[in-house]
């Protein structure tokens, strides 16, 4: 993923070696994180030409840009719950968008709040039951049940959507990106101890599907060609080397061929999809002018960041879930003068397993023993390089979810260039991708001999990482409580055939293969071209596989 920043020539500048003066702890910093939902990791105007996106330009080129920043779960849920928590799926085991219980669950804020922080949420919390009722750690509270609405009236009958602020219910009253940003600068200004800092997190609910743009954005994009990712192709590389189940979702409510059960272009629903964004980018001015006419910016960290990734048609696939690069990177933007450079691009893989540490070592704070991340401020500061901050694994994982059943559970291991993924619970290939070679992930190298060695390498890093705090590894899943969104085009392609490679004639010498470890004897039998039957290897007599016998 480093070999990537030629998509931000012009942010493309060398770290400067010394790293800028810290804050005092004796003086904590304020910090605003600001969440959107599903956004590209390429949906930005300064990536993308065509794109208005002032403000997130402008944050950009305030302070670091993190083009290879990932997340360790692509879904809301989830995802939501390790920024919270500092932990993974496996463990805080809010495994989807089902209800998962948020019991035991500790969220950072609190350590903050306890600091002498002052803590506000406000947008989409989308976790425990779709219940929008206040969470622990926060001073102020606004927030909505489950997906929320753009719009404060829906449905025929002219019922008014609910805002639950501090445990009380009150009508919306307008476009929710920006009725969300009144709730926040509304507290910032006369809400708060301004003797206090603050944390500020707004959750934003776009630009999540269905996106609706505010009306003064609804024609921005109307004349605008958005093209599709190369990867929409059905190509050779493409039958070759995806998985059964990728053929098999392009005609589903999460593939191109049939995106949400209609006959809706990709290319017109992205003039919603980024209309509805730039009520996020006027929502990020508001916030940097208010803290400009306030004389806090100088005093103030602000993350920009996704909750996960979103597919436009890469690989035949919409929405996120999977392991592709479209799915798990998001845009990640961190501006505080005087901490952090200015106009920067830094390559390291930033996680969100990796921001609550980070909010608490900003803040002067230690990180509590069941945080798996580790802080990025020396690594965004410049104070370390990337070798030395020592950037992890990057493991991921995705449990099926029956409500969409069309993506299966997955879990992947990326180590430097290489990303290995793996499939559980169906009957299907694995997929290996050299993505600074090949950053589109157009070319599978599972069955590469090349990387035969490497492979179970990865595989087995992959299965000792997945273990949970309790050291098992196990496979959570919600409650089925319909049969799911089974839904595909009566005209549309039907299932994909099986890999060639798996036909074979009857009674084949060889036919345990496939379950024998991936071993160097193995290997060695092969490459010679020989069977590799290990019960009849005479390993007394010192059998060679490659003497020819």
């Amino acid at each position: 993923m480093k070999g990537r920043t030629n998509l931000v020539a012009a942010l493309s500048v060398v770290i400067a070696l010394a790293a800028p003066p810290l804050w005092s702890a004796q003086d904590p910093p304020n910090i605003v994180f600001i969440l959107v939902d599903d956004l590209r990791f390429d949906g930005m105007g300064f990536l993308q030409p065509q794109l208005e996106t002032p403000h997130i330009d402008a944050l950009a080129s305030r302070g670091v840009y993190f083009p290879n920043a990932v997340v360790t779960s692509s879904l809301c849920s989830p995802s939501r719950a390790t920024i919270l928590t500092g932990q993974t799926t496996r463990n805080h085991r809010v495994v989807d968008n089902n209800n998962s219980s948020e019991e035991g669950l500790v969220f950072f804020p609190k350590y903050l709040q306890a600091s002498g922080y002052e803590t506000g949420f406000f947008g989409k919390w989308h976790m425990g039951n779709a219940t929008d009722a206040p969470r622990d750690g926060f001073d102020r509270w606004v927030s909505f049940a489950g997906q929320g609405f753009y719009f404060p009236v829906t449905g025929s009958g002219g019922r008014v959507n609910q805002i639950n602020v501090d445990g009380t219910h009150v009508d919306q009253a307008g476009y929710i990106t920006d009725e969300l940003t009144d709730y926040l600068l509304d507290w910032l200004s006369a809400g708060r101890d301004p003797s206090k800092p603050f944390f500020a997190y707004l959750s934003h609910k776009a630009v999540h599907s269905d996106a609706e743009p505010a009306p003064r954005h609804r024609e921005q994009y109307r004349a605008t060609d958005f093209a599709l990712p190369e990867t929409v192709k059905i190509t050779p590389e493409y039958l070759d080397g995806k998985p059964m189940w990728v053929k098999s979702q392009r005609n589903s409510w999460h593939g191109i061929d049939f995106f949400y059960a209609s006959d809706r272009r990709m290319q017109d629903y992205l003039k919603d999809y980024y209309g509805a964004l730039s009520a996020v980018d006027d929502s990020l001015g508001r916030i940097w002018g208010f803290l400009e006419t306030h004389g806090l910016e100088e005093d103030t960290m602000v993350v920009f960041y996704s909750d996960n990734g979103f597919l436009i048609g890469d690989h035949g696939l919409i929405d996120k879930r999977n392991a592709y690069e479209g799915s798990v990177r998001v845009p990640m933007l961190v501006a505080a003068p005087g901490l952090v450079p200015e106009g920067v691009t830094n390559d390291a893989m930033v996680r969100n397993l990796d921001l609550a540490p980070t909010f608490l070592d900003v803040a002067g704070l230690e990180s509590p023993p069941h945080f798996e991340g580790k802080s990025f401020l020396p690594v965004a500061t410049g104070e370390l390089g990337i070798d030395e901050w020592g950037e992890p694994d990057f493991v991921y994982e995705y449990f099926w979810e029956w409500t969409f059943p069309m993506t299966p559970t997955t879990f992947a291991l990326q180590r430097g260039s290489l990303k290995y993924i793996q499939y559980h619970g169906i009957w299907d290939i694995e997929e290996l991708y050299d993505v600074d070679a090949d950053p589109l992930e157009m070319h599978n190298l599972i069955d590469d001999p090349t990387y035969y060695e490497a492979r179970q390498e990865l595989r087995i890093a992959l299965y000792e990482q997945l273990a949970g705090k309790d050291g098992r590894r196990t496979v959570p899943f919600s409650a089925r409580l319909a049969e799911g969104m089974n839904l595909r085009d009566e005209n549309g392609p039907t299932a994909p055939p099986f890999p060639e490679a798996w036909k074979v004639e009857p009674n084949r010498p060889d036919r345990y293969l496939g379950i024998l470890p991936d071993t160097a004897e193995k290997k060695a039998y092969l490459d010679a071209g020989k069977p590799y039957l290990p019960w009849l290897i005479d390993r007394s007599a010192g059998e060679d596989p490659a003497d020819g016998k």
